[in-house]
């Protein structure tokens, strides 16, 4: 997984829908569990490979930060991707419902739903993307998998080293995330589709 996830700051009209924001609940996560384990700042970015200052900004609360550095600092801190962005209070398997990616166009977004334990973890998603908009995401582990439900448009997802794959309205896609891929709209239209991601 990798892009930005929304800051802040962003401008509330940009997304009616927007749930509570991921970077709270991620800075506060992150800090409590640091702390939890005896590191320090500079010990946990040593770890996920990221800088001292990227940690600051992330537990200050002001940073932009990767999913994909998300997933890194979560490997160092011993927990699930989920556990650093759902709110400290809820449990494991329920309801997260928090926006947590946006793309330049506001049709562009995607909010974590919920969780439930897999052989690590399965995460449900759910996207839209704007015309013309892509995200492009990073290799995952070798025992990765996307499960993709197209509900309305056309989403074309593109795998390295593979033929591009086009899903339309009511089609789905399963493929192993171990190579870089992209998820495009190429079409006029937005796109809307559901996304477990299942390692």
């Amino acid at each position: 997984m990798s892009n930005i996830l929304h800051s802040q700051d962003a401008p509330a009209q940009d997304h009616p829908s927007a749930r509570p924001d991921v970077l709270a609940h991620v800075a506060g996560n992150v800090r409590a569990l640091r702390t939890e384990r005896g590191f320090s700042q500079d010990a946990l970015a040593a770890q996920a490979a990221v800088s001292r200052r990227m940690i600051v900004g992330i537990e200050s609360g002001e940073a932009n930060v990767s999913l994909s550095t998300l997933d890194r600092l979560a490997h160092a801190l011993g927990v699930s991707f989920s556990r650093l962005v759902r709110p400290p209070e809820m449990p494991d398997n329920s309801r997260i419902d928090s926006l947590a990616w946006r793309g330049a166009s506001p049709d562009s977004r995607a909010t974590l739903l919920g969780t439930v334990p897999a052989a690590r973890e399965a995460e449900l998603w759910t996207w839209s993307l704007g015309a013309g908009e892509t995200y492009p995401a990073e290799a995952d582990a070798a025992d990765w998998h996307e499960m993709l439900y197209v509900k309305e448009g056309v989403l074309t997802v593109e795998i390295e080293g593979a033929e591009p794959k086009r899903v339309v309205a009511g089609d789905f896609l399963i493929f192993t995330s171990d190579r870089p891929y992209l998820f495009a709209n190429h079409e006029t239209a937005t796109v809307c589709f559901i996304r477990n991601v299942v390692f």
